[in-house]
């Protein structure tokens, strides 16, 4: 191949010129007709064309000729390469290569001189490649680029030798490179097929575990199904439950109406009926009244009749004043009087009917009334309102009045009490209601006696003895009123 390279401005331009064959320093270069560089002698007889050169060996040439650069004398230089000679080692081959080769080829006695310097560098090498021998160990591009500097007998046969070894060379170093590369991809391809086979045992092994996973949601699928089916068939049961129960409903409701209807004909009708007995009861209580009134009338008058055949004059004291003169006296003495005088009721009404009987005796449990009525204010407080208000009832009705206060003596600084009106405390040791059961059993057989407490045992007590018992809302109402 042509010794040239690409062109460098830092370079003189020239034309390209190929490195001849001639081996004389009198040889001059001619160009042919078709442009390809002959060599012609001094006769005019036609030299062989310059060999094609293997790329290792023309760069090796210009490597030599390069380095022997600086050491030839400035004027044995061509003008070309003198710039070249003073550039560094390195970019001496690589810059000046296309002028060198140029120089080689178109200048014989400045190859000769390069040549000298280079066989003598070369020692036994030089001295064999001269001879026209190169020895078998020796490298073939050092032997083909110093015969092609040198131009020995035979030196085409021995770059053409050089060419074919180191054709072979990169032959052998392609085939190496493909063995290696076949290698690498063999190595690379039974890693890969160690690497499938271990992604495929994984993936046999994810197949056989999907496979498993597969059968279980397959078999739980078909447990749901049946678990559906039941369900579906529980769920029509119960629906067809649900209508017969609401039919059962439906009827029963109906049913429920009908009695409702039938029902609140007969409260309709028991109601007329109790309209019509409440009227026949109060006729009734009208015709009990008055026969009432007729014989308390008749009582009266037979009293007022019998006092004036005895001879009886009005008494200071009454029952009661004895209680509280004999105050230590201990109950129980007295007999009971008939229990037809008393009157089991707590109609709020009856206390006016009962004030209204002659002779009629008021007893009140005072801190049972207050404390019912108006338990905010103070004792004191609630003792003066209460006696207040008894004092207007006896003052309307002129029956005798008494209150009942517990207490362990009689209390001091108290407002002297109104006209009709008793004030009592029971003493130590005794209860305002037993002082209330006292004065009920000194009462005679006869006379009205009303007891005002919402105290369940005072009243059963003086029920038992023939009184009148009457809850405190009575007596509050009354007070109310007047």
């Amino acid at each position: 191949m042509p010794l040239t390279e690409p062109f460098d401005d830092h370079l003189p331009q020239e034309d390209p010129v190929a490195l001849d064959g001639v081996g004389n320093p009198d040889d001059n270069v001619v160009n042919d007709p078709s442009g390809a560089p002959e060599s012609t002698t001094d006769d005019g007889a036609a030299a062989e064309p310059e060999p094609t050169l293997p790329e290792p060996v023309r760069q090796r040439i210009v490597t030599l000729t390069a380095a022997v650069l600086p050491t030839l004398p400035t004027d044995e230089v061509p003008v070309p390469l003198r710039r070249v000679a003073k550039f560094a080692p390195n970019r001496r081959a690589r810059l000046g290569a296309p002028v060198i080769a140029a120089q080689l080829t178109a200048d014989p006695l400045f190859r000769q001189r390069v040549t000298a310097r280079v066989l003598a560098d070369a020692g036994d090498l030089g001295a064999a490649v001269v001879e026209g021998t190169a020895p078998a160990a020796a490298d073939p591009v050092e032997v083909a680029a110093l015969a092609y500097l040198a131009r020995p007998r035979g030196w085409r046969e021995l770059i053409d030798a050089s060419g074919a070894a180191v054709r072979a060379e990169a032959d052998s170093a392609v085939v190496a490179e493909l063995v290696r590369e076949a290698e690498q991809r063999a190595t690379r391809a039974e890693h890969d097929r160690a690497v499938a086979r271990v992604e495929a045992d994984k993936l046999r092994d994810e197949l056989a575990r999907v496979r498993e996973e597969l059968g279980q949601l397959r078999e739980e699928s078909r447990q749901l199904a049946r678990t559906l089916r039941e369900t579906q068939a529980r769920e029509r049961k119960a629906t067809e439950l649900l209508a017969t129960e609401r039919g059962r409903a439906a009827r029963a409701s109906a049913d429920v109406d009908a009695e409702l209807r039938r029902a609140r004909a007969r409260l309709a009708e028991a109601e007329a009926a109790a309209g019509v007995a409440r009227a026949s009861a109060k006729e009734a209580r009208s015709v009990d009244d008055a026969r009432l009134w007729l014989l308390l009338e008749t009582i009266g008058q037979a009293a007022v009749g019998l006092r004036r055949e005895l001879a009886l004059d009005p008494v200071d004291k009454l029952p009661a004043d004895f209680v509280a003169d004999a105050f230590a006296e201990q109950p129980g003495s007295a007999p009971a009087g008939p229990a037809t005088r008393a009157r089991d009721t707590d109609d709020p009404a009856r206390l006016d009917q009962l004030l209204a009987l002659p002779r009629a005796h008021l007893v009140v449990d005072g801190y049972n009334v207050t404390k019912r009525g108006f338990g905010e204010m103070s004792l004191e407080q609630q003792r003066k309102r209460l006696i207040t208000g008894l004092g207007g009832i006896a003052a309307q009705t002129g029956d005798e009045v008494t209150v009942v206060f517990d207490g362990a003596e009689r209390m001091h600084g108290l407002p002297p009490a109104p006209r009709g009106v008793r004030v009592l405390f029971s003493r130590k040791g005794e209860t305002a209601d037993e002082l209330i059961r006292r004065l009920v059993r000194a009462e005679p057989a006869g006379r009205p006696v009303v007891v005002v407490s919402s105290d369940r045992e005072v009243a059963d007590g003086v029920r038992r003895h023939g009184a009148y018992p009457l809850g405190a809302d009575s007596l509050l109402r009354r007070l109310a009123r007047s």
